[in-house]
């Protein structure tokens, strides 16, 4: 579990295929530098954000490190994509004193965006993104949370109809994450706002189901109903 506030920015070593060491496993591997600050207190098997990505380190040193890339990473994410020298977003996973400046995060991206403009609005800039899977827009409320390449960021406009939605850095989040520096035609790993999707659940459930008896949403809803009907009718008998 991560926040979505940035650590560090590592840069891409390299990006192998075929691993065929006892750390690489076989697979693909991602091999990341210039990150010393974070790895102070890091150990194998340890859970790192890579770009919004959850990943393990398999092996380590006092400034670098590597992860193993799965198939289905390489196809969901934007990772595939990178190139010795490219500049990483790095988050460590939370510890239970760490404060929750951003929102929760899994490191699961849901899919990929395009960044189809990016505007200068005073200081900021004001980023239009459209997603590959266009699913995802339904989790994606004005004023919500969308997490863009591992960073939490505040959604300032969505278009369900022509399919995009805009954020904004402010000129410090420019310099502090690897979005400041892309451009139109770039993309960006993407996760949603996890509790949006349990909440869709939970409701599609309870309309399915008719609402079976006993269960925890349908309680809920219908202590608020008596609630509410209670407050209506305790008014109206306060005005005869």
């Amino acid at each position: 579990m991560f926040t979505g506030l940035v650590e560090a920015i590592g840069t891409v070593t390299s990006l192998e295929p075929l691993d065929t060491t006892g750390s690489g496993g076989g697979g693909t591997s991602l091999t990341i530098s210039d990150c010393a600050d974070i790895l102070a207190d890091a150990h194998l098997g340890d859970s790192i954000s890579i770009n919004g990505t959850c990943l393990t380190i398999t092996s380590l040193t006092d400034t670098s490190f590597k992860v193993g890339l799965s198939p289905e990473t390489l196809r969901r994410t934007n990772l595939s994509s990178l190139k010795p020298s490219s500049r990483l977003n790095l988050e460590r996973s939370l510890l239970p004193s760490t404060r929750m400046g951003g929102h929760f995060v899994q490191g699961h991206v849901d899919t990929i965006a395009t960044i189809e403009s990016v505007t200068e609005d005073g200081n900021s800039l004001r980023y239009r993104l459209k997603p590959r899977d266009t699913y995802v827009l339904k989790y994606v409320v004005e004023k919500g949370y969308v997490t863009l390449d591992g960073a939490s960021l505040t959604v300032t406009a969505v278009n369900d109809e022509e399919g995009w939605w805009e954020v904004m850095l402010i000129a410090y989040t420019q310099e502090k994450v690897v979005m400041g520096g892309k451009g139109a035609g770039d993309e960006v790993n993407v996760e949603v706002d996890m509790m949006s999707k349990y909440v869709e659940k939970n409701v599609k459930w309870l309309l399915e189901s008719g609402g079976a008896e006993g269960s925890g949403l349908e309680s809920m809803t219908g202590r608020a109903l008596e609630q509410k009907v209670s407050k209506i009718v305790e008014e109206r008998m306060k005005t005869r």
